[in-house]
């Protein structure tokens, strides 16, 4: 039987972000997701300014063939952004979160003891998934830190 995530609870601060937010297909999101962190790295450095933690993807969908999905760094302050880089915000609520380690394409299970804790918990997500990457895509895929994030609906 496979282990069971530990999955905890904490209360996320709001929190400015800078973005690029699309629409693409699963196979286009690796290409798209270096693409896109590298305009707002180039950004931030043109505007001599760090990201504040680990760069993330928020998935508004999850339709593999049209993801809306969100690309960005968290943030000190809100910057007005440029082009295509948009500032945004992850919003202050109760959410649910796991670390995971390991390939990218084997983290479906993880997200279905999410659901599962959701039901027996009596609660509903929010409808945001948020996954934040703590490690390069040059590390070996085992070794791949993610923390899966999503919001509780407020009753």
């Amino acid at each position: 039987m496979p282990k069971m995530s530990n999955i905890e609870t904490i209360k996320q601060r709001e929190q400015p972000t800078l973005v690029i937010r699309t629409i693409t297909r699963v196979e286009e999101l690796p290409q798209l997701i270096g693409e896109s962190y590298g305009k707002i790295v180039a950004y931030l450095n043109e505007i001599g300014e760090l990201m504040t933690d680990v760069p993330f993807v928020a998935y508004h969908n999850m339709d593999m063939q049209q993801l809306d999905v969100e690309i960005g760094f968290p943030v000190a302050k809100p910057f007005p952004g440029q082009g295509d880089v948009k500032p945004g915000l992850i919003p202050e609520g109760k959410t649910i979160f796991c670390m995971y380690r390991g390939p990218y394409a084997e983290m479906e299970p993880v997200y279905g003891e999410m659901a599962q804790w959701f039901e027996t918990n009596h609660c509903q997500p929010e409808g945001i998934a948020y996954e934040y990457y703590y490690n390069d895509p040059a590390f070996p895929e085992s070794e791949w830190l993610t923390k899966i994030v999503m919001p509780i609906k407020n009753e």
